[in-house]
């Protein structure tokens, strides 16, 4: 119940933001960003703004919210001095890594969950989270365990998060622009209404943004896969092919619980799909990992 009201709360503080924001740029560049028709036509600059800045300025904000959610979320608890030899062990091992991928020291928690895994949060690579679940830290060697924590820090060293807002802020743009776009022609060439803001402009304008949404999420998820393939070979430079092998075969053998969406692209694992749910799958088949890091070179 907690992560829904966050999550609500959240997204309710981002939409009155980004409100503001559009008005603003409205009464600066002398165009209403909300009325995108003029004189019976689109207003194609309007509505561009309009879309950019929801579309980008929603997923910025998100990346910007990140730790902060990923700490209220998931109760994730900062460990700010080390009060046993495994907490010591685990900064020890972070602060190793993250020197070795040449970024700064990132915060590290652990959060309460019998399925073991890990997410890595933040705005920067110098300004990141990373988590670990109790589950991981029960069921894992230390070797694993470093493994998965390499994996993580490369999606930070990889800056990951950011390329990943970046895709999202791209797609989040045009879905908006164009779902908005073709309701305004569908509205008028099929519904007849000649300022093309009818009740069928907006019907379907939630189809198309609905269609449009789902087909976006095709791209991002499809590129979220890729970056999981260069974590892997980054957390096998940092702590050995060896162990990361060693790490997803124990991951392969009880498929981790899935994170929150919010940070489910940033884990060690993922949804498992077949068919064409495989399409909406932020992490390749464990099995596929295995296989990639196996078939390259030493």
């Amino acid at each position: 119940m907690k992560r829904i009201v966050l999550f609500l709360a959240t997204n309710i503080a981002v939409m009155v933001i980004l409100s503001i924001a559009v008005w603003v740029l409205g009464a600066v560049f002398g165009v209403n960003a909300f009325d995108h028709t003029t004189g019976g036509q689109l207003n194609y600059g309007a509505l561009l703004i309009f879309s950019a800045v929801f579309g980008f300025g929603g997923a910025f904000i998100s990346l910007a919210m990140s730790k902060w959610m990923a700490k209220r979320s998931m109760g994730a608890q900062v460990i700010e001095r080390p009060s046993n030899s495994q907490e010591a062990w685990l900064m020890q091992t972070v602060q190793r890594l993250a020197r070795q991928a040449g970024i700064g020291m990132p915060e590290v928690a652990i959060f309460q969950s019998p399925s073991p895994n890990a997410f890595a949060t933040g705005a920067s690579k110098n300004n990141a989270l990373v988590a670990v679940s109790t589950g991981l830290l029960q069921n894992m060697s230390a070797d694993e365990v470093e493994a998965v924590l390499g994996h993580e820090i490369g999606h930070v060293a990889n800056g990951d998060m950011v390329t990943l807002t970046l895709i999202q802020g791209v797609v989040n743009t045009f879905v908006i622009f164009l779902a908005r776009v073709a309701a305004f022609f569908v509205d008028r060439l099929i519904f007849r209404t000649q300022e093309g803001r009818g009740p069928g402009y907006f019907i379907s304008w939630i189809v198309f943004e609905i269609l449009f949404g789902v087909l976006a999420s095709v791209v991002v998820c499809w590129f979220s896969r890729q970056r999981e393939f260069r974590a892997d070979a980054a957390g096998a430079h940092l702590a050995g092919r060896r162990k990361m092998i060693a790490a997803l075969r124990r991951l392969q053998g009880g498929q981790p619980d899935p994170l929150p969406d919010q940070f489910s692209a940033f884990g060690i694992a993922g949804h498992v799909g077949q068919g064409l749910r495989r399409l909406f799958m932020t992490h390749p088949p464990l099995g596929e990992r295995i296989r990639a890091l196996e078939s390259s070179q030493p």
